[in-house]
C-alpha cells in the first residue's frame, strides 16, 4: 500500500497527462488526464493503438507508442518503475512547437540553397588557390550538410507527425542499401558498422523517405554517441507481421534521467549537452516514422555500456491490385545526397573534400 502511494504521488506531480498500469491494468490516473477516456481497472491492452506484441516484451528503458483514444491516435512514452508501468502523454504543445519551427525552417532553407548553390561554385576555385583551400572547402561543405541536416528536421519533424506515403516496396533491399552505403561512410569516421538483414526479401507498404531518414538518423545518434574504432551493430529481423530494427552503439549511454524525455528534449531550453546529444528532432522523425508504419521506438541499455534503440514496423499489404505511379514529391535535401546530409554530424572532413 506504501508502494502505491509513492508511485501515485509521483505520477500526480506530473504537468502532463498520465496513467499507471499494473499487470495490464490501468490503476491510477493523474489530475492531468482526468478529462480523457480511461478507467481504472481498464485492460491497457485494448487501447493501444500500436505495440501490443512491444509492450507484452518490455522490460525496461523507454517505449513510445500509441494508444487509441482518439481518431488520430495518442502518442505516449513508458518507463517501468518498481513493477509499474508509467504512461506519459505527448506534450500538448507539441504540435504548435512543431508547426513554428517548419515555418522558420521554410525560411532557412531557401537561404541556405542559396548559400550552398553558389559555394560549390566557389569551392573548387578555392581549393585550387589556396594551399589549404581544400581543407577550409571541406570544412564549409559539412557545416553546409550540418545546416541542411538541422535545417531538414525542423522543417519535416511536424510533416512526419502527420501521415506519411506509402508504396510497395522491398523492405530488405531498402533497409539493405542504406545500411550498406552507411556503412562504408562510417568505416571513413573509424567506425566499424556491423549489419544483418534477412536472407530472403520483405514486401510491404512503406514510405522509404521517412523510413531512411529514421535509419540515417538511428545510426547518426550511434556515430555520436560511440568513440573512435567503436562497434555499431545493426539488425533487422522478422516477427510475424512485424519488422524489428536494432541499433546498438558502443557509447556511455544516455542517463537514465533523459531517457524518458528523449523524445520532448526540443520543447525544453538548450544545455550544454546539446553538442553531442542534439536537440532531439532525430528521434521525433524516428518516432513518427515508426509510429506511421504502426510500430514503435525502445530505448534502453542491455549491457553495462552502450545504447540500444529498437524500432518496429508492421508489415502491411496493399488493399488494392491497382498499380498506382509512384507519388512525386520534392527532395526534401534538395537533391544532395542523403547519408552525406544525415550522417554529418559524425563524418570526417575527408568525404566532404571538394575530390569527394
Amino acid at each position: 500500500m506504501e508502494e502505491n502511494r509513492d508511485i501515485f504521488g509521483m505520477l500526480d506531480l506530473q504537468l502532463r497527462p498520465g496513467f499507471c498500469v499494473k499487470d495490464h491494468q490501468i490503476l491510477h490516473v493523474n489530475p492531468a488526464a482526468q478529462g480523457l477516456p480511461l478507467s481504472p481497472g481498464a485492460d491497457i491492452r485494448t487501447l493501444l493503438a500500436t505495440g501490443l506484441e512491444e509492450y507484452e516484451d518490455f522490460q525496461e528503458g523507454c517505449l513510445s507508442l500509441a494508444l487509441n483514444l482518439m481518431p488520430e491516435g495518442c502518442g505516449v512514452t513508458v518507463t517501468r518503475v518498481d513493477g509499474w508501468d508509467i504512461f506519459l502523454f505527448d506534450p500538448l504543445q507539441e504540435d504548435t512547437a512543431l508547426q513554428a519551427m517548419a515555418l522558420s525552417a521554410q525560411e532557412l532553407r531557401q537561404s541556405l540553397s542559396s548559400i550552398m548553390i553558389a559555394a560549390q561554385r566557389m569551392i573548387p576555385l578555392a581549393s585550387q588557390e589556396n594551399p589549404h583551400g581544400a581543407e577550409q572547402a571541406a570544412l564549409l561543405n559539412r557545416g553546409m550538410h550540418q545546416m541542411l541536416r538541422t535545417i531538414s528536421n525542423m522543417s519535416d519533424a511536424g510533416r512526419y507527425h502527420t501521415g506519411y506515403h506509402p508504396e510497395y516496396q522491398n523492405l530488405t533491399a531498402l533497409f539493405g542499401e542504406i545500411l550498406e552505403k552507411a556503412q562504408t561512410l562510417l568505416n571513413s569516421a573509424d567506425l566499424n558498422l556491423e549489419f544483418s538483414i534477412p536472407d530472403q526479401p520483405i514486401f510491404g507498404m512503406a514510405d522509404a523517405e521517412q523510413l531512411e531518414r529514421a535509419v540515417l538518423n538511428l545510426l547518426s545518434n550511434a556515430g555520436k554517441a560511440s568513440e573512435k574504432g567503436g562497434t555499431i551493430s545493426a539488425a533487422l529481423t522478422r516477427r510475424g507481421k512485424m519488422l524489428r530494427l536494432c541499433v546498438q552503439d558502443s557509447g556511455k549511454g544516455i542517463p537514465e534521467a533523459v531517457r524518458g524525455n528523449v523524445f520532448q528534449r526540443y520543447l525544453r531550453h538548450p544545455s550544454l549537452d546539446d553538442s553531442l546529444n542534439g536537440i532531439g528532432l532525430g528521434f521525433v522523425l524516428i518516432r513518427s516514422a515508426a509510429a506511421n508504419h504502426g510500430g514503435t521506438v525502445l530505448i534502453d541499455q542491455p549491457g553495462k555500456t552502450g545504447t540500444r534503440v529498437t524500432m518496429t514496423i508492421a508489415l502491411r499489404e496493399s488493399g488494392t491490385d491497382v498499380l498506382r505511379s509512384p507519388i512525386l514529391r520534392p527532395d526534401y535535401a534538395g537533391g544532395w545526397d542523403h547519408a552525406l546530409v544525415e550522417l554529418s554530424d559524425c563524418l570526417p572532413l575527408q568525404v566532404y573534400r571538394p575530390e569527394n
